[in-house]
């Protein structure tokens, strides 16, 4: 199976860089007329095999990709009390809309907008608990993990629309901690710099999702897995989601450094990463080679691979 994987990549990442202009000219392109970029993928596999093909030993910060690992640690801090302050449901408006906040007197539409991340990061300082780059430093096995020196001067000198979020949702009683604190964890996690091995490694305890009878900590831990499954395949592409989930068919996280992670659950996580963005902040070429490897090993939530 392990080589069967490795050529398939390989091919998907060929046919990718060779049609890349092709690919993004089709697409509703954020940029249009850009130049395509490099393209890398990785695939981790519960098996401990790391498949790699095209850039992917090339970093880039993940943005909200790390809102995964804060909501997963959000959900092992609190439970289920997550969702007394933040809702489950897509959005309908862009990711970083205040619109919705509105309608909704302060309660973010799911964890994976900017408002409902700033949520959870809440939750994490208020709470005084792991937060994501700890928990992606200790699922790789380093002391601590790379940050983009950029998306750290940018994101705290120009984060003013997140800050008026915090306000508002301060205003209707949901947020604790103080606004600063909340920024710069929220900076941070979205400024972890990782390449596409790193990033499939990370997510890789995600597809640990299979139930235990009779152990409580490991089921605990599978259910909760599912939630985060759940929110990535309904939420994790902001209005692109329902897009995505038809055309590949796997709970996925975007982030607009150019990143997806994917997860196969009780199989494999999946990185990509190409740096052109379509209208919804997902990255055109990540999307495709997805698609194409979905296609090709028969991964789905919603159905059996081949026989």
């Amino acid at each position: 199976m392990r080589d069967g994987l490795n050529e398939m990549l390989r091919e998907v990442a060929d046919e990718i860089t060779r049609d890349a202009a092709e690919i993004e000219a089709s697409a509703d392109a954020k940029d249009e007329g850009a130049e395509p970029g490099p393209f890398g993928v990785a695939i981790a596999t519960l098996d401990g095999a790391v498949l790699t093909a095209g850039a992917a030993d090339t970093r880039f910060p993940i943005q909200s990709i790390a809102k995964v690992f804060a909501l997963e640690r959000a959900l092992c801090a609190i439970e289920d009390r997550v969702f007394e302050r933040v809702g489950r449901e897509p959005s309908g408006d862009p990711f970083n809309s205040i619109v919705d906040l509105e309608r909704t007197k302060g309660l973010p539409r799911n964890p994976f907008v900017n408002a409902g991340a700033l949520v959870v990061v809440d939750m994490l300082v208020d709470c005084d608990v792991e937060r994501a780059e700890t928990l992606v430093a200790r699922q790789l096995g380093v002391d601590a993990v790379p940050l983009d020196e950029e998306v750290l001067a940018s994101e705290q000198e120009g984060g003013d629309l997140n800050r008026a979020m915090m306000s508002f949702m301060r205003h209707h009683g949901n947020l604790k901690s103080e606004p600063d604190d909340v920024m710069e964890a929220y900076v941070r996690q979205c400024a972890i710099s990782l390449d596409c091995a790193g990033l499939a490694r990370a997510g890789l305890f995600l597809a640990r999702d299979a139930r235990v009878r009779d152990d409580e900590d490991a089921d605990g831990q599978a259910q909760r897995m599912r939630k985060v499954l759940a929110l990535m395949m309904t939420c994790g592409h902001y209005d692109g989601s329902g897009d995505f989930a038809l055309r590949v068919g796997l709970p996925a996280k975007s982030g607009v450094g150019g990143g997806i992670l994917a997860i196969v659950p009780d199989t494999a996580a999946i990185a990509v990463w190409s740096r052109n963005l379509d209208q919804h902040g997902n990255s055109i070429l990540g999307v495709r080679a997805l698609e194409m490897i979905a296609q090709r090993t028969g991964w789905s939530v919603f159905g059996r691979g081949f026989e």
